[in-house]
């Protein structure tokens, strides 16, 4: 029955874990008199590796999971991880490219098959990892997002709004990654700032509309290349300089076409020389104010961002970049280029490749987010999807915590253009629609589906579409499709709508926003009650860690500890540049002369804890993980002290002779100020009172003044035996509270300690976790 001398996670945290698992303890308990509680994990990328973003806000899921278990509420947490589209092809694809090979030489079939062998031999590791942290995820129900039942729901959902008129396909500008030839979504983008150049450039009017005072129009831009698709320059409508040469024309520099000046208020006065060049196929802005002026769209980019056949012959076939140099050269040779001056921009590149991403125009699949009339003719009066999706949070049904979170998920839906959720790559949801000869598509479940719904003969011939489905399409449906959607299941009538969803800023758009659209059109009702925002884990200076920066901690290294010689091969391999990496290995040196040293799953989930203000990002330090290691030690002592003092002996579990000292009321009345304190602060998401209570309770009032309180008492012949037995019941009954009152955060310590303790307090159950 007696602890170890010393406390060593390492020796606990494992079999306990096993334990928990095999013995279904991670299950619901499906009590049909429980209150429901459930929690949709954010599904990790099956390439993904636990960072301490992930560890943090697995900590406070598991915590929110755990306390409502043992409250007794019927509680699931759903396991589950993405297919992670862009990323797992190129790590496959780097694979297949060490064999001398492409995707290509397999085939998309071959190449499919390749990426689900790499997914179930090397894929998951971060679920390996989450069980390292103590998540009591139910891992006999895990989901992925491509298994065969969320793959029947994806293609309903899409068929279903296809059916709509809210799913359409449509030529437009998308973000496009040339290296990995795929549109790509906003939160793939990375917009980095960079020094770059603004070139002035002359457009000569053509001849009869120059003006007496001028020969040229003057524009300023930072893509000279793109110069050769201009549909027009504008000015703005209440530009005075420039109200008398609307509609006049200029010749297009280094081609022989010819634009009008045209009057659009997006247009900035103030900004350059208040005039710029509108290139509808090369940027965002410009394709809208191209759309409002039915202005020619021309493409100059083929998929690899070369020139194509609409550029003029001298510059056909160069990249993009080799292009521009061209074309300063030929500017300035034909006296065309005014000035070039050294200009800060922001420059968007993907997140994978690295590659600078184009505005690119494409056919693709788009979801009509504003469309507010069905194709049947029954009048929306609203946005169909969006308007719903906005009312639920406006009228309180999903609380934003913190609250002013609410204000972001407004504004974007205010906002909200429509979303393309095609991709030009194989490993994914292929898209449910079908060709015909003429370019005509169809769609429904599958080609007998499609010949059948739309009356086609058996020879007619059809082709499938090769693009798959955007990664957040499926993620769209986490919350209902993981629990058996489209089939009515128990899971779903019982689990849905889910509870709480605990997540980042930084995908309110890209995730929460559509689980709510996706909700409330398929289940009409809200895919969670509360949106739970929690803040960055930056390094111990405030610092956003990153692997340039050498300054990203493992969670698991914090666990199980890391020499300084492994540290620094992790930090710094891959860097090719010398400068760098001996900084960040000089930096490492600084910050953990010795390496790592294993501080355990509990003390660093309790860091998290203590450090979980509302919505603030968090700065972790080693010193504030080596205090609650500390804590930790201080629990193991206190709870050996307490079993070295009651085993074998009268504790009055099991009778009442017994008589409780001043001092005994007292650490009681201490115990339920603690617990009041820890569960206002779980109920409020403010873990960090939560903990705050418990760490106190603990440290201070239970082991430094009862403990040695109860020494005399115990240790003296005069005490009666009725006062021993009340100060060993009061003992072993305020630290069994405790171990539970504690559970959520730190579970492993507790169980171990709860499972010796339990017994002689008059307390028996298989585990703590359903104590």
């Amino acid at each position: 029955m007696s602890l170890a001398k010393s406390y060593q996670p390492a020796e606990i945290e494992q079999d306990w874990y096993q334990y928990w698992e095999e013995n279904g303890h991670f299950a619901p308990s499906n009590n049909p008199d429980a209150e429901p509680y459930c929690i949709m994990i954010p599904p990790p990328n099956v390439t993904g590796r636990l960072h301490m973003g992930h560890a943090f806000q697995d900590t406070i899921m598991d915590t929110l999971i755990r306390y409502h278990r043992m409250k007794g509420d019927n509680t699931l947490w759903q396991a589950g991880s993405d297919h992670a589209g862009i990323a797992t092809q190129m790590v496959v694809e780097r694979l297949i490219n060490q064999e001398g090979k492409t995707r290509h030489d397999y085939g998309r079939e071959a190449f499919t098959e390749k990426v689900w062998e790499w997914k179930e031999e090397s894929g998951n590791t971060i679920t390996q990892q989450l069980r390292r942290m103590g998540a009591s995820l139910d891992w006999e129900n895990e989901r992925f997002t491509m298994d065969d039942g969320l793959s029947e729901s994806v293609k309903d959902v899409f068929v279903r709004l296809f059916d709509m008129g809210i799913i359409y396909r449509g030529k437009r500008l998308v973000n496009w990654d040339p290296v990995l030839l795929t549109a790509v979504s906003d939160l793939e983008v990375i917009n980095e700032d960079e020094d770059g150049f603004m070139y002035h450039v002359r457009y000569a009017f053509v001849d009869g509309d120059a003006p007496e005072d001028r020969a040229y129009m003057e524009i300023a831009t930072t893509r000279p290349e793109t110069i050769l698709a201009d549909g027009a320059l504008a000015v703005h409508p209440d530009d005075e300089r420039y109200e008398s040469l609307l509609g006049k024309r200029v010749h297009v520099p280094m081609t022989d076409r010819i634009i009008p000046i045209i009057a659009d208020e997006y247009v900035d006065p103030e900004f350059g020389t208040g005039c710029v060049k509108i290139t509808p196929a090369h940027d965002f802005n410009d394709w809208e104010v191209g759309t409002r002026h039915d202005m020619e769209i021309i493409n100059l980019l083929t998929p690899d961002a070369k020139m194509n056949d609409n550029a003029p012959e001298a510059y056909r076939g160069l990249d993009r970049f080799d292009a521009r140099d061209q074309i300063i050269k030929d500017l300035q040779a034909a006296d065309l280029m005014v000035k070039i001056e050294k200009h800060s921009l922001k420059r968007p590149r993907g997140d994978r490749s690295g590659s600078v991403i184009e505005p690119y125009l494409t056919d693709q699949w788009y979801v009509d987010l504003t469309r507010e009339t069905l194709d049947d003719g029954r009048p929306g009066g609203k946005a169909i999807i969006t308007d719903p999706a906005l009312e639920v949070v406006r009228s309180g049904k999903i609380n934003f915590v913190p609250e002013n979170w609410e204000n972001t998920y407004f504004q974007w839906l205010e906002n909200i253009q429509d979303w393309c959720v095609s991709r030009q790559i194989w490993w994914g949801h292929r898209i449910p629609a079908w060709y015909d000869d003429a370019g005509k598509a169809y769609v429904a479940e599958s080609e007998e589906a499609v010949r059948e719904k739309y009356n086609l003969a058996p020879g007619f011939n059809l082709r499938q579409d090769n693009d798959v489905l955007d990664t957040w399409f499926s993620s769209a449906l986490w919350p209902f499709s993981t629990l058996g959607w489209p089939e009515q299941t128990e899971r779903l009538s019982t689990f849905y709508p889910t509870s709480v969803l605990v997540t980042g800023f930084d995908i309110i758009f890209f995730w929460v926003a559509r689980m709510i659209m996706a909700g409330v059109v398929f289940m009409e009702e809200i895919p969670f009650h509360e949106v739970y925002i929690h803040g960055l884990v930056r390094d111990s200076h405030g610092q956003k860690m990153s692997k340039s920066k050498g300054n990203v901690l493992d969670p698991i290294d914090l666990i199980d500890g890391i020499e300084l010689e492994a540290l620094l091969k992790k930090r710094t391999e891959g860097m090719m540049q010398p400068h760098l990496r001996e900084k960040i290995a000089q930096q490492t040196k600084d910050d953990f002369p010795d390496g790592i040293v294993a501080y355990g799953t509990d003390a660093l989930r309790f860091t998290f804890a203590a450090m979980a203000t509302n919505g603030r990002d968090i700065n972790f330090s080693t010193g504030r993980i080596e205090g609650y290691r500390n804590f930790c030690n201080k629990i193991w002592n206190a709870a050996r002290f307490v079993l070295m003092n009651t085993e074998g002996k009268d504790c009055a579990a099991d009778h009442d002779n017994y008589e409780l000292t001043t001092v005994d009321h007292w650490i009681i009345s201490r115990l339920q100020y603690a617990e009041t304190e820890v569960v206002r602060g779980f109920e409020a998401y403010r873990f960090d009172r939560s903990s705050t209570a418990i760490y106190e309770f603990i440290w201070n009032e239970y082991c430094d003044w009862y403990l040695e309180l109860t020494k005399p008492v115990l240790n003296s012949d005069d005490t009666s035996d009725a006062i021993k037995a009340g100060t060993r019941r009061t003992l072993l009954r305020v630290l069994e509270t405790a171990m539970r009152l504690a559970h959520p955060i730190m579970p492993y310590i507790t169980e171990e300690i709860w499972q010796k303790i339990a017994p002689l307090a008059g307390k028996s159950g298989d585990t703590i976790m359903r104590a």
